[in-house]
């Protein structure tokens, strides 16, 4: 077996990311041979995904990426075990460079995106097999839990990442003029992380969901004694608030509490004399 140069122990090091100890052993157990090292430590990162696919992939970070001109846009969620490693730069990298990807793929589920080669940053790699290269680089389980991609042809896509990068929003709005629009959307898209809406609508809340709370609120108003005649009313009251709170155009506006956000909408509709419909949005915070 040849010896092992500290050079060519760099050198494994710089294209591969893995500890000096790792490249070492794995220039050693290959005879020197550069290739079959790397060969070698992608093995063992697969292997290391192996034993690691039952454990909690919890932190993370949640990116976005969208084109220049507006028109398309992804976002993502990438999870790793540890918030050491989610804050890491080799691990943010990876999570831009998924998100590079998806977007200049129009890729909008993690299934087809792992499917892909990733550019030679990576080895050209599959996503699939690059996530267990990085798993052995990194030593933690790395899961691609969510991706959404978001087509604007009609407008705009605009987002917002909480600083920490744990929380995000996308926003599509159709509209006539997209210049004008990108800062309320900006706006819309810190609303939707902020206050958690699930539709843009009443209309679009599920049925399922109306019927769940109706219940809950009927069964917690004859609890309270109301008179069965008065139940109803009272439930649709409550219903009411509900939709104020899950209904993105009947949420207070986070930058003017005293107004709605259909009454914001409106009001931008009137000044600027353009079209302005929120036609649909994606909320990603970590773990839920």
């Amino acid at each position: 077996m040849s010896q092992t140069s500290a050079k060519d122990v760099k050198e494994l090091r710089d294209i591969t990311g893995v500890g000096m100890m790792d490249c070492k052993k794995a220039l050693d157990e290959t005879g020197g041979d550069m290739q079959k090292a790397i060969d070698y430590l992608r093995k063992k990162g697969a292997a290391l995904a192996a034993k690691r696919a039952d454990r909690d992939a919890k932190e993370g970070v949640v990116t976005v990426r969208m084109t220049d001109d507006r028109k398309a846009g992804i976002i993502l969620e990438l999870n790793c075990e540890t918030d050491f490693v989610a804050r890491g730069d080799v691990f943010t990298g990876f999570a831009g460079a998924l998100g590079d990807l998806a977007l200049a793929n129009r890729i909008s589920s993690p299934e087809a995106l792992l499917q892909l080669p990733l550019g030679e940053a990576y080895g050209g790699e599959k996503v699939d097999d690059a996530i267990k290269t990085m798993t052995g680089k990194l030593g933690e389980k790395i899961d691609l839990k969510r991706l959404v991609y978001c087509d604007a042809a009609d407008g705009l896509v605009e987002a917002y990442i909480h600083p920490g990068a744990q929380l995000g929003a996308i926003i599509h709005i159709a509209t006539d003029k997209p210049e004008v629009v990108k800062e309320l959307a900006r706006d819309l898209a810190m609303q939707i992380a902020a206050a958690a809406p699930i539709v843009t609508d009443r209309t679009k809340v599920p049925d399922d969901y109306i019927a769940k709370e109706s219940e809950i609120y009927r069964q917690q108003a004859l609890s309270q004694g109301k008179k069965e005649e008065f139940v109803d009313k009272i439930v649709q009251g409550r219903l009411e608030k509900y939709y104020q709170e899950v209904v993105l155009t009947e949420q207070n506006f986070i930058k003017e509490s005293n107004s709605k956000v259909s009454d914001v909408l409106e009001e931008f509709r009137k000044s600027h004399q353009a079209k302005v419909d929120v036609s649909g949005f994606v909320r990603c915070q970590l773990g839920e």
